[in-house]
C-alpha cells in the first residue's frame, strides 16, 4: 500500500478533474435540449403508471422513451468527445505514480523484451546483465510471442537498471526499488503512440525492439486503512465532486 502522502495527492487531483469535467459539459453541451431530453423521458416513465391498461399507449412511450435516451446520450457526446483525450492521457500519468510500486530488497520480478513482428526471434540469443539487480534465470524464449524473459531480484534498496544486449546493441531499462517516489515505468517502449501510455523513461533506440517491461507488483491506495485501486478512488472522487458542485455549474445531468 503507498504512504498516505499518495492518497492525498490523487484526492486532490480527482477533485481538480472532477471540476475540470463539470465545467467541459456546462461549457459544450446543450443544456436547454439535455433538459427538454429529460423532462421527456420523466414523462414517458410516468405514462407506464399512467397508462398500465392501455397496451398501445404503454408500447408509444416506450419507443419514445427509447428515442429520448437516444437523443440525451447523442447530446453528450460532444462534452465526451473533447474531454476524452486529456482524460486518457491523465490516466496513463496516474497510472504510472498510482498503478505500480518499487520492487522490495529481496523480490523477484520478471524483465521481458518484446520484438517486432519481423524479428526471427529463434535466431537471436540476447544477454541480460543487472546493475544492483540480479539476474536470475537464463532467457525464456516465446517464440509467438517474439518475446525473452528473465527473472530478476532486487539487491538492496536502491533502484539499479537491466542491460540488454542482442545483435551488437546495448540497451538499458531501469528497475526502480525501494520506497515508492514518483513515476515507475513499466515499460521502456519505442513507439510515440506507446510512450504516451508509458511515460517515465525515454524511448527506445530504432531497431528490432518495441519494448522493454518489469512486472512490477501492482499498487494500492491507502484509504480509511483499506488498500484501495487508485482507480477507484479517482472514479469515486471525481464523481463525488461532479455531483456536489453540479448546481454551482449551474449543470445537471
Amino acid at each position: 500500500m503507498l504512504p498516505a502522502a499518495y492518497t492525498w495527492s490523487l484526492t486532490a487531483i480527482a477533485v481538480a478533474a472532477g471540476i475540470a469535467m463539470l465545467w467541459t459539459f456546462r461549457r459544450f453541451s446543450n443544456a436547454e435540449q439535455m433538459a427538454l431530453a429529460r423532462r421527456k423521458m420523466r414523462a414517458n416513465l410516468y405514462a407506464f403508471r399512467l397508462y398500465a391498461d392501455e397496451p398501445a399507449l404503454i408500447f408509444r412511450a416506450q419507443k419514445q422513451l427509447l428515442f429520448w435516451n437516444v437523443r440525451y446520450l447523442a447530446l453528450m457526446l460532444r462534452p465526451t468527445a473533447v474531454i476524452l483525450v486529456p482524460v486518457t492521457l491523465l490516466m496513463f500519468g496516474l497510472d504510472a505514480v498510482y498503478g505500480h510500486r518499487p520492487l522490495s530488497p529481496g523480490e523477484s520480478a520478471i524483465v521481458t523484451a518484446q520484438f517486432s513482428g519481423g524479428s526471427d526471434v529463434r535466431s537471436l540469443a540476447p544477454t541480460l546483465e543487472g546493475r544492483r539487480i540480479a539476474v536470475e534465470t537464463p532467457f525464456v524464449r516465446i517464440p509467438n510471442e517474439r518475446q525473452f524473459c528473465w527473472r530478476v531480484r532486487a539487491m538492496c534498496a536502491t533502484s539499479g537498471s537491466v542491460i540488454l544486449r542482442v545483435a551488437g546493441a546495448s540497451i538499458s531499462k531501469a528497475v526502480r526499488t525501494g520506497a515508492p517516489s514518483g513515476v515507475i515505468a513499466a515499460r521502456r517502449v519505442a513507439s510515440l503512440r506507446d510512450w504516451l501510455r508509458y511515460p517515465g523513461e525515454s524511448r527506445l533506440p530504432s531497431g528490432p525492439l518495441r519494448w522493454m517491461g518489469v512486472s512490477y507488483p501492482a499498487a494500492t491506495v491507502d484509504v480509511f486503512g483499506f488498500g484501495v485501486p487508485w482507480l477507484l478512488w479517482f472514479v469515486a472522487v471525481s464523481l463525488l465532486t461532479m455531483l456536489l458542485a453540479r448546481k454551482r455549474f449551474g449543470f445537471t445531468f
